[in-house]
């Protein structure tokens, strides 16, 4: 498939003021030259323009103009992939991307699949794999903080101490099978010990990487938080709020929201899903009833929840109910409406913190945030944190090289035959492999780049 020259859109589809078709692959010149004439005095065709440079013309099919566009020229090895390179820029919008892109494919160019051009980045040794998943990761970030953790991984960062911790373990694995091949020969006692201090290094290593899977999914993916309580108490104001503009219908009328409403807000860095759910009561009809089993629902797969009060209001014995029900999940007491009199107080020895705004007038909703952070993000997140943040695919690989890792161990010292010390220690550093695809699958490579879009 590397033989092939393929092309996608690589901006989103819709009205805009540009767009861009990418082509990759040997034939990449010689299609823009099918497909673009260039204008102007002293013009040259693709396949004869210096490398990155621009150029003004038409993207022409059966003689007649497509649009008028810009075509970028950079060749081999200087490129994204490796490969030489042609993107047309062209007019935004639907129907004017989809006939330029017809027009490459009619000459020559394979519609790219999904996340093929990282990939083949990758295939051609310009990046690794962790670096790959960062391109993706950049593309999904809500934020900041989010961003700054892809550059990281982009630029490097974890696959230099993956690849650092892959050659100790490789280095240990010569000397064990060198004394393999070497009968004769007993590892001197010296040795040994820096064979195992070695590989005691590289586990306490695995476990402060493995310490940064929690944060890590966090930032990648969010964090989910169910908004919970009585009808009337402010939970849709409380949203609006922490959104910071009007997303869910908010009225005097009890039971207003009848559906969950998800929406992702930047919380001190971290992206939060909070989702405002039904009010927690017996449903009046069909329509509320459902909304409250997904209210149910919602609760099972959130991580945390907000459970939201009125202050003006006593507790109800469904509130105690409740209180009792969610105990075990984490969450944040909010006591909303404390500009008016208060009349609600909770029992003694509850373990959560409290929390009390006014959503009227966003009073308290800045402690709130700031819990929030605390809650799902102990301690400071500082710049280190961010190089070496893991995904869950790096947690499963990392897990499987230290379980097999301790088993080496646990062998040496034992002083158990080299041929299964050499047998463990060979799936510890297979499995660190994968993580910057020193070993990998082509199950595997489908499976990442499937979650890629086309045209990246």
């Amino acid at each position: 498939m590397l033989d092939d020259t393929i092309a996608a859109i690589a901006t989103p589809l819709g009205e805009g003021g540009l767009a861009v078709i990418r082509l990759s692959g040997a034939e990449a010149l010689a299609v823009a030259d099918r497909s673009f004439a260039p204008a102007g005095e002293g013009s040259v065709k693709p396949s004869a323009a210096a490398t990155h440079t621009i150029h003004f013309g038409h993207v022409v099919r059966d003689g007649q103009t497509v649009d008028e566009a810009l075509l970028a020229v950079m060749r081999a090895p200087r490129t994204f992939t490796r490969e030489d390179v042609v993107e047309i820029t062209c007019h935004g919008g639907i129907l004017a991307a989809k006939m330029v892109l017809d027009t490459v494919l009619a000459n020559g160019a394979r519609l790219a699949e999904p996340g093929e051009f990282t990939r083949r980045a990758f295939l051609n040794g310009r990046i690794d794999l962790a670096q790959a998943e960062a391109v993706a990761d950049l593309i999904h970030s809500r934020t900041e903080l989010a961003l700054r953790a892809a550059n990281e991984q982009l630029a490097g960062k974890l696959s230099q101490r993956i690849n650092k911790l892959r050659d100790e373990m490789l280095e240990t694995l010569a000397h064990v099978e060198a004394h393999i091949d070497f009968p004769e020969e007993d590892i001197a006692p010296d040795t040994l010990s820096q064979l195992i201090a070695r590989l005691e290094h590289g586990v306490a290593f695995m476990d402060e990487l493995l310490r940064t899977a929690h944060e890590g999914q966090i930032l990648r993916r969010g964090i989910r938080a169910a908004i919970i309580g009585r009808p009337n108490a402010g939970k849709s104001s409380l949203l609006n709020q922490l959104l910071g503009h009007d997303r869910a219908i908010v009225s005097a009328i009890p039971g207003t929201t009848r559906d969950t409403i998800a929406e992702t807000a930047n919380i001190r860095g971290l992206p939060v899903v909070f989702i405002d759910t039904a009010g927690l009561r017996e449903a009046g009809d069909e329509v509320e009833l459902e909304g409250v089993r997904r209210s149910r629902e919602t609760l099972q797969q959130a991580e945390f929840i907000l459970h939201v009060f009125d202050a003006a209001e006593p507790l109800t014995p469904g509130d105690e109910q409740h209180l009792a029900e969610f105990a075990d999940k984490k969450r944040i007491l909010v006591r909303n409406k404390i500009d008016l009199p208060a009349r609600l107080q909770f029992p003694s020895g509850l373990e959560a913190p409290l929390v009390d705004v006014c959503c009227l007038t966003g009073q308290g909703i800045e402690p709130l945030k700031d819990a929030i952070k605390e809650l799902v993000w102990s301690g400071e997140i500082k710049a280190g944190m961010l190089q070496v943040m893991i995904n869950s695919r790096h947690q499963d690989a990392l897990n499987r090289a230290r379980a097999a890792t301790l088993l080496t161990l646990e062998a040496l010292r034992e002083n158990k035959t080299l041929e299964l010390v050499a047998l463990d220690l060979r799936i510890a550093v297979n499995a660190v492999g994968e993580i910057v695809g020193q070993t990998t699958t082509d199950d595997l490579l489908d499976l990442i780049f499937s979650q890629f879009c086309i045209g990246k």
